[in-house]
Parts: C-alpha cells; sequence; structure tokens
C-alpha cells in the first residue's frame, strides 16, 4: 500500500487545522481547527503502524493516546469557553476584556451574575421571622 495518498489527506488536514487557528476568531472554531490537526496526526500515526513488517503496532497505540488526550482537551477547553460566555456574553478571543475594576467595587462582585438572594447588611439586629424565613431554634 501507498503511503502517498494517507500522507496527502494529513497534510490536507493538518493545514485546514492550521487555517482554522489562525484565521478564526471564534474559540469554539478555533476548537474545531485543533481537533483537525491532531486526527491529521492520528492519521499519520495509525498509516505508519500499517506498515508491513512492523512488528509493533505502536501507530494505533499511540494514537489512541493522542484520542484520549484530546478529549481531556475538548472538555477543559468547552469548560474555559463557558466561562467566557457567561462573564463576558461573547466568545470572540480577538475582543479586548474589560478589565478595569469598579472603585466602588473593590471585591469585584458585581463583575460577575449573581445567582440567589440577595444579602441583607447587617443592623445588629436579629432578623424578624417571616412566613417564608422562619427563625432558628437555639439548640441546648
Amino acid at each position: 500500500m501507498s503511503l502517498v495518498y494517507p500522507a496527502a489527506l494529513a497534510a490536507l488536514l493538518a493545514g485546514t487545522g492550521v487555517y482554522g487557528v489562525l484565521a478564526r476568531r471564534n474559540a469554539v472554531l478555533m476548537l474545531i481547527g485543533v481537533e483537525l490537526i491532531l486526527n491529521a496526526a492520528n492519521l499519520l500515526f495509525v498509516t505508519a503502524g500499517s506498515r508491513s513488517g512492523i512488528p509493533f503496532a505502536a501507530g494505533p497505540v499511540l494514537a489512541l493516546f493522542v484520542i484520549t488526550i484530546a478529549a481531556a482537551e475538548v472538555v477543559v477547553a468547552l469548560a474555559i469557553i463557558m466561562v467566557m460566555f457567561r462573564r463576558f456574553g461573547h466568545i470572540d478571543l480577538t475582543a479586548t476584556p474589560d478589565l478595569t475594576e469598579d472603585p466602588d467595587d473593590p471585591m469585584g462582585e458585581s463583575s460577575g451574575e449573581w445567582i440567589g438572594e440577595p444579602i441583607e447588611e447587617s443592623t445588629g439586629e436579629e432578623p424578624a421571622a417571616s412566613p417564608d424565613r422562619p427563625v432558628a431554634e437555639e439548640v441546648s
């Protein structure tokens, strides 16, 4: 079997992946470009391992390692992309993030989205019982 055709396909995949990484601004499309590059490497590993006369199957084994690492990379990258989208509202990697701090908010609490009830400021008094918030009983 000729190794030219799989090598040409791997070169096409790698070239498309490099273009996707360098020319795209969207984080998901850049991630797809990285996956294309990794798949080109897998194709070369499997092609090199399928040559006759090689006693060990190192190519397919290396391809399995690359697939495992790529799966972990996708999980971490998608988690980072989700955090970026929640915080900034977009996943454009060329946009300049607003890293300025509000002088009234030294802890940076207003920059993120608040989930839950607002925190009431303490006045030093016990909170009064209401139908939706009972007062905790003392335990002896």
